[in-house]
């Protein structure tokens, strides 16, 4: 079986993709907050009725080797401030003031531990400990954390918290109802960066609850449906692995990474040199690049501004999306950072919400149809999106709706255009990459604001960040510091690194031998560069002669990945219209053609204005702008 199904959930919508060989299937569904579970269950019914034409999700499980699931959910609660209260105990070199001074403001560390810390004092004996970690325990979980972080620092770091670990399993036992988890921060990896490694570990704790309890609700319910495999997560650092395999920091921006595996693949097939993207989904937009041909990562990324000990792509996630609640603040207009989600969803929708959005901006000024959006799956209602508008923004700032409705794209596009030009340097050389569901939507727009002449809309664009976890493969990573250079120490770490790869690689059901694998020593002051390990176990003198080095061996089995293809040549043929739609433009109203891409020929040119429309997006394509499309489905604008 070849055939692999990839998953974005989204805040406000989940993507499927089906990929069975050069053949790709694509799909939307309503994210489902309350359970999310249940949005994957209907998307997959859904892609089999695409698939077979009639719904058979047994069928198209039976016939999967694998699926690969990616979520905007840990992303969005770090932005929205959701999650549970953690309490945090630190000791040995680490203090609390060097932990809250590595925030970028002091309401991240308020939102995840407040008040809920204590210090613990170096070198107590061993009964004075015991005193001290259950008073520490007792007064956080009274203060109300529900999940507690051990974190020291100081060359004993990992002895110490290993000491705390003993003294709390030992008077809180988890099988005890009620038992708080507690997260020491050694367990997350290596790393001799004490502050940077605690907030990892405090990222984690956040992010844990949520994910654990959804991810295994929705494994469960696959395996109940006769799912082949177990689900693999797609993680943030571009690799999948099994649910039990993962942890949960490992699944921030996981989706936003999607994309930008697949704006690689794109980059690289067309020959761009420098490729932004922006991923805009319903409550954030990611924005991130790809520098010739690879994108750019970080070894230490950073979370909510914070460094962090785990490699990250660079993609910066803005609270602003196509469900980003817009409303007034005095005479400004405010746009996010928090979504009306799926659930009420925009007041189109009709499903009780009553807030405004720019998806009731682009039903008002005649953008959207209500007739055909979403795949014409999903009525919206355009007087609730009058009425939305009206209450929060033309009412508060005097205007009619209409030129709310103008004055709330305006400031829509303002926010992410000023957050592609924060995040890059853009060139002549710069193309711009627009997909998620609101990425096609005003992009012209967006482009000019931020200096950019080429525009490529994917033609899968709107399940853009699902199609990327394709090209993904089933990885892991193992690292160990080496206390020694001398050779027999080096080739001994290697045994015991290759081993833990070997059983950790088996529980996914592969041996090591049909794995690539790869082992390299890096210092862990993130200065020098790797160097693959030598089969004598004799380092180069320029690293053995370094502090803090660290052995890495990755190990990975490799999937099926989709194949590109399409070319632009600029000698295309005129484009069909067979509608027109009334839309308003920069306040005047006009009569412009609607060309539907799935009707076109490879080839197919016109210019704007005019609109762009398929089954899960809508583009406005202004004046002065045209466009190509070519024998993929891929749309190349430019500035003419």
């Amino acid at each position: 079986m070849d055939r692999l199904i990839n998953i974005d959930n989204g805040g406000t919508l989940t993507d499927i993709c089906v990929v069975d060989g050069a053949q790709v299937y694509r799909t939307k569904t309503l994210t489902t907050p309350h359970d999310l579970s249940r949005c994957v269950l209907d998307g997959l019914k859904k892609a089999s009725k695409v698939i077979y034409g009639d719904e058979d999700l047994h069928k198209l499980l039976m016939t999967t080797a694998h699926i690969r699931y990616s979520t905007t959910q840990g992303t969005n609660a770090l932005i929205e401030r959701k999650g549970p209260r953690l309490g945090l105990i630190v000791g040995g070199a680490l203090s609390l003031d060097a932990v809250k001074a590595a925030a970028p403001d002091a309401d991240l560390f308020e939102t995840l531990v407040a008040g809920r810390t204590i210090a613990l004092d170096s070198g107590l004996s061993d009964s004075a400990l015991e005193v001290a970690a259950v008073k520490a325990t007792n007064a956080l979980t009274s203060a109300g954390a529900n999940r507690i972080v051990v974190a020291y620092g100081g060359p004993g770091r990992t002895e110490e918290e290993m000491r705390v670990k003993r003294v709390l399993l030992r008077k809180f036992p988890q099988h005890l109802l009620g038992a708080v988890p507690v997260l020491y921060s050694h367990e997350i990896l290596e790393d001799d960066n004490d502050v940077r490694r605690t907030w990892t570990a405090l990222f984690n704790a956040f992010l844990h609850p949520p994910m654990e309890r959804f991810l295994y609700n929705v494994e469960h319910k696959l395996r109940d449906h006769k799912a082949q495999n177990p689900l693999l997560i797609f993680r943030n650092d571009g690799d999948s692995a099994r649910v039990a395999k993962t942890i949960a920091v490992k699944t921030y921006s996981s989706g936003p990474r999607g994309g930008m595996e697949g704006a690689k693949a794109l980059a690289r097939h067309y020959g761009l040199n420098h490729l932004v993207t922006m991923d805009v989904g319903g409550t954030t937009t990611d924005v991130g690049e790809v520098q010739d041909g690879e994108v750019t990562t970080h070894r230490r990324g950073h979370i909510a501004g914070v460094e962090v000990s785990i490699p990250l792509c660079n993609v910066e996630s803005v609270g602003v999306g196509g469900s980003s609640i817009i409303k007034t603040s005095g005479t400004a207009i405010v746009v996010g950072p928090q979504s009306v989600g799926s659930a009420p969803g925009p007041a189109c929708f009709g499903l009780g919400g009553k807030s405004a959005t720019i998806t009731d901006a682009f039903l008002a000024t005649g953008l959207l149809d209500p007739a055909s959006y979403f795949g014409g799956e999903m009525r919206i209602d355009p007087d609730r999106a009058r009425a939305a508008i009206t209450e929060n923004v033309a009412r508060p700032l005097g205007l009619s709706v209409e030129a709310a409705a103008v004055a709330m794209e305006q400031a829509w596009v303002a926010k992410i255009a000023d957050s592609l030009g924060k995040f890059t340097h853009i060139t002549a050389d710069t193309t711009l990459a627009a997909f998620g569901g609101a990425g096609p939507f005003v992009v012209c727009r967006v482009a000019e604001a931020a200096g950019i002449s080429k525009v490529l809309i994917p033609g899968l664009a709107a399940v853009f960040s699902a199609f990327g976890l394709g090209f993904s493969d089933i990885a892991h990573a193992y690292e160990a510091p080496l206390t020694s250079t001398a050779p027999d120490a080096v080739l001994a770490c290697l045994v015991g690194l290759t081993e833990r790869a070997r059983r950790g690689i088996f529980a996914e059901g592969f041996a090591l031998e049909a794995c690539d694998v790869t082992a390299v020593v890096r210092s862990n002051n993130d200065v020098a560069e790797s160097v693959p390990v030598p089969a004598n176990g004799v380092l180069p003198a320029a690293v053995a002669g370094q502090k803090g080095l660290v052995m890495e061996l990755s190990v990975s089995h490799p999937l099926a990945q989709p194949r590109l293809k399409g070319k632009f040549t600029g000698a295309g043929t005129a484009a069909r219209s067979q509608a027109t739609r009334r839309i308003q433009v920069g306040g005047n109203w006009e009569e412009v053609p609607v060309y539907r891409v799935e009707e076109q020929k490879p080839g197919a040119s016109a210019k704007g204005p005019a609109v762009l429309e398929e089954a899960f997006f809508t583009s406005r394509v202004d004046a002065g702008w045209q466009f190509e499309i070519n024998d993929s489905g891929d749309i190349l604008l430019t500035q003419v």
